[in-house]
C-alpha cells in the first residue's frame, strides 16, 4: 500500500484539455482537394482549349501567342469562379476541400471574404503563371512552402490565410 505524499503530482487527464489552436489541414488533404478541383476544372477547360487552339501551337513546339495564353488563363479562372463560388463564399470550400472536409481560413480561424479568397488568394497565382519561364517555375514554389511548419503557401502568406480541417473552429 501506497501512503499519501502530499507532493506527489496530481493525478489528471491532460488529453481532456482542449487545445484552443485550430488544427490544421494535412499536407497529402491538401494535395488530395487540389487534385481534386484540378480534374473537375480541365474537364471542363481543355476541350475549350482544344478549341482555341492552344494545343496547336504545343504540338509543333511553339509558345502560344500571349492574348491567346491570356485569354485560355481568364477562361480558367471563370470557369473556377463558377465551379466553387457558392462554397467559397458560404465556406470558405472548393469543391475538393469540401470532399476533404477542409476549409480556408484566416489566421482567426474565420472565414475569410469572398473578395480576400480570390483576389488575393487565387488570382495571383493565376497571373504569374502567365509570366514567360518564371510562370513555370513560380507556381512549384508557391506549393513547395507547404513543407514549412505552419503548412501556408505563398498563396496563404499573401492572402493571409490558413487551410484549416472544417471540425476546428
Amino acid at each position: 500500500m501506497s501512503e499519501f505524499n502530499p507532493y506527489q503530482a496530481p493525478n489528471s487527464d491532460v488529453a481532456a484539455v482542449n487545445d484552443p489552436t485550430p488544427a490544421l489541414a494535412g499536407r497529402g488533404q491538401r494535395l488530395a482537394a487540389a487534385m481534386i478541383d484540378g480534374i473537375i476544372s480541365l474537364a471542363l477547360v481543355l476541350p475549350v482549349m482544344f478549341l482555341m487552339g492552344t494545343f496547336d501551337y504545343t504540338q509543333r513546339g511553339e509558345q502560344p501567342p500571349f492574348m491567346l495564353t491570356l485569354n485560355a488563363t481568364i477562361f480558367g479562372f471563370l470557369v473556377f469562379m463558377a465551379l466553387h463560388f457558392v462554397l467559397l463564399k458560404k465556406y470558405g470550400q472548393t469543391i475538393g476541400k469540401w470532399m476533404l472536409k477542409i476549409r480556408i481560413a484566416d489566421l482567426n480561424g474565420d472565414k475569410p471574404d469572398l473578395k480576400t479568397i480570390l483576389l488575393k488568394r487565387y488570382l495571383p497565382i493565376s497571373v504569374v503563371g502567365l509570366i514567360p519561364v518564371a510562370g513555370q517555375f513560380l507556381p512549384m514554389v508557391d506549393i513547395l512552402f507547404i513543407f514549412r511548419k505552419d503548412r501556408r503557401c505563398v498563396h496563404d502568406l499573401i492572402a493571409g490565410t490558413q487551410v484549416l480541417r472544417v471540425s476546428a473552429k
